[in-house]
């Protein structure tokens, strides 16, 4: 009777030792494992600069027509590693060529949905003169993709399953929008909420010098 008892009770305490292990942070995803093509562009080209990369000012000072002198000083990015959700190999944040503008958003994030189109919308209207990246955080590979298809997100995207980067950045709040100049150095990190492309496009004017049309 023991011997039977320790029988049924054995499979209900595996389940409850799994159910354990699973708690926290997810796995982050393997993109070898899904089926349905990235809405994303690959990351390799996050490396090299833009095509049109901000003009410099002139040693006189003046800046040449379409660009505006970003502010001295900033900080650098977090020393951070992350997976591309198209797979291949993982970009370093420091690796990043500016002009960049880096985006912090989750699925289940309302503000982050809002303003996405906006991104996307920047890295066409700023395509070879900055670099908009995403960074999804604790979030599942299915829920991201369906937001980039759903919304026709095609800027690369990382991942940051365990919050490194807000971290790494002293922030607790997403969606987060960190400005990134030519020198790879940090001009403003954005916690204001939904930025629209108006916004967007006054930021990028003010800390990275760039004009891109709202």
């Amino acid at each position: 009777m023991k011997r039977r008892l320790a029988a049924l009770l054995l499979p209900l305490a595996l389940l409850a030792a799994g159910c354990t292990a699973s708690a926290g942070d997810p796995a982050p995803p393997d993109p070898r494992k899904n089926t349905r093509p990235s809405p994303f562009a690959a990351c390799a080209a996050l490396t090299a600069p833009p095509a049109m990369a901000t003009p410099t000012p002139t040693a006189s000072g003046a800046v040449p027509s379409g660009a505006g002198a970003a502010p001295a000083g900033g900080s650098v990015l977090p020393e951070l590693t992350l997976p591309c959700f198209t797979g291949g190999d993982p970009v370093a944040l420091r690796d990043v060529r500016g002009p960049a503008v880096i985006n912090l958003w989750a699925s289940w994030c309302p503000p982050c949905r809002k303003e996405l189109p906006a991104f996307q919308r920047l890295s066409e209207r700023g395509a070879g003169r900055l670099h908009v990246l995403g960074v999804n955080a604790r979030d599942g590979r299915d829920a991201a993709q369906s937001i980039g298809e759903d919304f026709g997100i095609r800027f690369p995207v990382l991942f940051d399953q365990g919050d490194s980067l807000s971290r790494g950045l002293n922030r607790n709040t997403i969606p987060l929008t960190v400005f990134v100049d030519a020198d790879g150095r940090v001009r403003h990190v954005d916690t204001s909420g939904a930025l629209d492309d108006a916004r967007l496009a006054e930021l990028v004017r003010e800390h990275l010098g760039l004009v891109v049309p709202a």
